[in-house]
């Protein structure tokens, strides 16, 4: 697979050095399978049994690991277990069997179960910037032979958990081997993000569509955006199949471009279909997200950060000496005496009292809800006695 250019028509405008930066970080995953790279299993039934992050970080060594992060429903002594495979890989080429042995350690054995435990495949080096891809099992409808409904549950609730994080890039995927109205995956996107502000539909498998018939039609329908619409629009790809799953990424690459050359695909829009135009895609909404997130990130930063130095603050000191021990006790009575002492006098000004516009900081102001109370109990006594008829 050729790497994508930062100098192509669509990133002109987005070529300052701040912006590349960003930029690049979706360039470098050319080096991991279509969009991600890496080569994961492919198969034609069912194949990913848990939830696979792609962590790309930034730092002096050059490394390339895989662990289990164990779920936090199961029990300590199999937390314990899950957290002690570990692997390092010198070539991706061996990504595939480590995911069965992953599998395999994990309990899994066929594909009728799936599990709540995340293989995590980080990626280090100086070069790498920080980023983390998100490959979820896909969505199932029914259970069947192979698929429990406890099963059905599982996946549904694992991949609501991953979009609703509103700081993340949906990629809707949708298979035109089936009719897309029957796929969940829409509605679940609708039900996070109504307005599509952060989803990006994927089209795959265009290749499997009858040409020239209405099936077709609807999924270029659907490409333009003109039914189920998202802000951020739709994108069609032609995957490998199974039989061609070893070819090299420049081959399958290849392959699409000519298959988008044909049919009604021709005529297409060339920046909705293919995989080079989607990284150019993602690149950019990669940097949108980034500019739309990071002021309320930074919020939830020195908001954490304060909750922090208060929960130190309130800790105290610290206490290695005797005489520090007998004094703790004393600052704590003091500061009681000086808390009651406000009270009383309807201050309020020590932080514990908190905000008096919420129900724990009023409830805390005894003086006030005191003087609040007579005066309702005096306004009712007032009314009731105007009311109240004469004694004959």
């Amino acid at each position: 697979m050729s790497a994508l250019s930062l100098h192509t028509s669509p990133l002109e405008s987005l070529k300052s050095s701040d912006k590349l930066g960003l930029l690049d970080a979706i360039d470098n995953l050319r080096s991991q399978g279509a969009i991600s790279g890496i080569p994961f299993p492919t198969k034609d039934n069912l194949c990913t049994c848990f939830a696979t992050e792609l962590i790309l970080r930034r730092t002096s060594i050059v490394g390339v690991s895989i662990s289990i992060v164990p779920s936090q429903n199961r029990s300590d002594a199999k937390r314990h277990r899950l957290s002690e495979f570990r692997e390092n890989l010198t070539n991706f080429n061996k990504v595939p069997a480590l995911i069965k042995k992953a599998k395999d350690f994990i309990g899994i054995w066929t594909t009728s179960s799936f599990s709540n435990d995340i293989l995590q495949v980080k990626i280090s080096g100086p070069t790498q910037q920080h980023l983390t891809i998100v490959d979820l099992p896909g969505l199932i409808y029914s259970k069947n032979k192979l698929q429990t409904s406890a099963d059905v549950a599982l996946v549904l609730a694992m991949v609501k958990s991953y979009m609703a994080n509103r700081r993340s890039i949906v990629l809707a995927v949708v298979s035109a081997k089936n009719d897309y109205a029957n796929q969940i995956v829409t509605k679940l996107a609708k039900d996070v993000d109504l307005k599509g502000y952060r989803t990006l539909g994927i089209i795959t498998k265009p290749d499997t569509l009858p040409v020239g018939l209405e099936s077709e039609l609807a999924y270029a329908n659907l490409a333009r955006n003109q039914d189920v619409e998202f802000r951020l629009g739709w994108h069609v790809l032609r995957n490998q199949d199974y039989k061609t799953r070893n070819a090299f990424m420049e081959a399958r690459d290849a392959a699409e471009e000519q298959f988008f050359l044909q049919g009604l695909w021709k005529d297409f829009p060339r920046n909705l279909v293919g995989i080079t135009l989607l990284r150019a895609r993602l690149s950019q909404v990669l940097l949108q997200q980034i500019r739309n997130e990071l002021p309320s990130l930074l919020e939830e930063i020195e908001a954490n950060v304060k909750e922090i130095q208060m929960a130190l603050d309130k800790l105290g000191t610290s206490r290695d000496m005797n005489e520090e021990q007998r004094l703790f006790p004393l600052h704590i009575s003091q500061s009681f005496q000086s808390i009651v002492n406000v009270a009383v006098e309807g201050t309020y000004g020590d932080s514990f009292f908190g905000d008096p516009r919420s129900v724990e900081g009023y409830s805390k102001r005894l003086r006030a809800v005191i003087q609040n109370l007579n005066m309702e109990f005096a306004e009712v006594s007032h009314r009731t006695s105007e009311f109240e008829p004469p004694d004959y």
